[in-house]
């Protein structure tokens, strides 16, 4: 296929994916539809790993234009599918590629409607400016520059390597952005301040410098996690005095964590089977795994990670660990159908748990949306309902 021929099977399918993300209803607009439309996203994507179903491990597979053949090429670029571009934060042997597992995801092309979603929920006009944190493959900016021109457009990648292919991508469909690489934590106080803030990646709480970046009146968009689960996207509304507040969003995007805020390679300690207080529960560890009740329980312990391991050959034990200050609990089936916990540490994570599960079972067990985010120069929470209700702080010394 010759590279006119590319083109215009790209443009086709192009035009595919924006009908699909308009009738899932994602993208909304005539303005982020036509960027859909225009920006070729085998551009900035020309080789990268595509998950593979395997029993039991994740696995990679590298996928080329002369490995799968143009059309299954096109085919998986134009698939609402994220696209790995970098595992571990080092660059990949394309001379010889292979499958890659048990590895951890690090710079990717983000799946189109988490980022048309995003775009819309900006919420941007044909003069706004927008400083995007993460420029990735540059397949977002190349969206931004589109929609409200690329001279408005700040964007930041903390990669060297990263940010210098994405440069070219750009360059080559005609966008000149200003792009830095530096830590995006950080910011890029050259343009400030901006009318809107992006993040394409997820954060534990929201970095003083957006705030202080983001003009009073202009929006942050960005996704909050823990360490065991993404919370959620979350939309601030940025007051005087580096002030911010918003709600929760809808859907369950997660992004890849800033490699700054990533946790410790180190679980903890695992407690000894002497140590610590016990006493039954009735909350066992599958509330972890679920929607609402793991948002729950991940605001009540932020810096807590938790693995299964076999006690003998018919118990499981679950190990809540939290590595920043050798909190546990370990939980247990009972003979009786129900769990016991063994709590130890400078705080009691599982009373935590059921201390915050307690007050979401009292506001009628809602969904993300019924919580909010207050951020202030001293201090970050997480609230029920309304900024006076419950609250969760948010893990701020970074």
């Amino acid at each position: 296929m010759t590279a006119p021929d590319i083109d215009l099977a790209a443009a086709k399918l192009r035009r595919q994916l924006a009908d699909r993300l308009t009738a899932a209803g994602w993208l909304r607009s005539p303005q982020w539809r036509a960027a859909v439309e225009d920006i070729p996203r085998h551009e900035f994507v020309p080789r990268f790993y595509a998950e593979t179903d395997r029993p039991g491990l994740t696995t990679w597979t590298p996928v080329t234009k002369a490995l799968a053949g143009v059309d299954e090429w096109l085919r998986l670029i134009y698939a609402d599918e994220t696209l790995i571009t970098q595992f571990d934060g080092q660059e990949l042997d394309w001379s010889s590629p292979q499958p890659i597992s048990n590895a951890h995801p690090t710079s990717s092309s983000t799946l189109p409607a988490l980022v048309v979603r995003m775009l819309e929920d900006l919420d941007v006009n044909d003069n706004t400016t927008v400083l995007e944190i993460g420029t990735g493959t540059g397949y977002s900016t190349a969206l931004l520059c589109h929609r409200v021109g690329a001279i408005r457009v700040t964007s930041v990648e903390t990669d060297p390597d990263v940010a210098a292919r994405a440069r070219g991508a750009l360059a080559h469909c005609g966008y000149r952005p200003r792009l830095l690489t530096r830590d995006g934590l950080a910011g890029a106080p050259e343009g400030a301040p901006y009318d809107r803030t992006i993040a394409t990646m997820g954060v534990r709480s929201i970095p003083p410098a957006w705030v202080k970046q983001t003009r009073p009146g202009g929006l942050i968009l960005s996704t909050l996690r823990g360490w065991m689960r993404s919370l959620g996207l979350v939309r601030l509304t940025v007051g005087d005095d580096n002030h911010a507040r918003g709600r929760f969003l809808s859907g369950d995007p997660s992004f890849m964590i800033a490699r700054q805020q990533d946790a410790p390679e180190s679980l903890g300690m695992i407690p000894g089977p002497d140590e610590g207080n016990t006493r039954t529960t009735p909350h066992g560890p599958a509330l972890l795994n679920m929607p609402d009740s793991g948002f729950v329980a991940q605001l009540a312990m932020p810096n807590a990670r938790y693995f299964a391991m076999p006690a003998d050959n018919s118990t499981m034990n679950t190990y809540v660990l939290d590595a920043t200050n050798d909190a546990f609990a370990v939980l247990s089936p009972s003979d009786n159908d129900g769990w016991v916990v063994r709590q130890g540490g400078p705080t009691r994570l599982w009373d935590d748990v059921e201390k915050a599960l307690a007050l979401w079972h009292a506001a009628d067990s809602p969904g993300p949306t019924e919580f909010g985010v207050t951020v202030t120069p001293g201090s970050q929470h997480v609230w029920l309902g309304s900024p006076d209700g419950p609250s969760w702080r948010l893990p701020t010394d970074l």
